[in-house]
């Protein structure tokens, strides 16, 4: 089993606890240029926040490199303000079978 399908195979079984726990999960990729985080209704058919980045809104409190633990930690605010707008309250957190590594630590803050 290659690299990819051990990462697709965590992530199916991470997406299966979190649908039977039954709350919305937040679902973060990271790229070698941005971060982006969404809040997706336990059913997984829905977006009810999202965040990245890219926004206006990260932009202006960000300098420079938006791909680092500082955008992370921006994006990771919005994301959650965003959130308890929508009535939001908790979320299980979603890496999609990547490793945790400090960008996911500060999003999740």
């Amino acid at each position: 089993m290659d690299k990819k399908a051990s990462r697709i195979r965590r992530s199916r079984r991470t997406r299966a606890k979190i649908r039977e726990l039954g709350s919305p999960r937040l679902c973060v990729f990271r790229s070698s240029k941005h971060i982006y985080a969404q809040v997706i209704d336990p059913a997984g058919e829905q977006v009810l926040a999202s965040a990245s980045s890219l926004d206006k809104a990260v932009r202006d409190q960000i300098s420079g490199y938006t791909g680092n633990k500082d955008a992370a930690g921006v994006v990771g605010k919005i994301v959650a303000e965003r959130a308890k707008a929508a009535g939001v309250e908790t979320v299980a957190f979603d890496r999609s079978g990547f490793k945790y590594r400090a960008g996911y630590q500060r999003n999740r803050g």
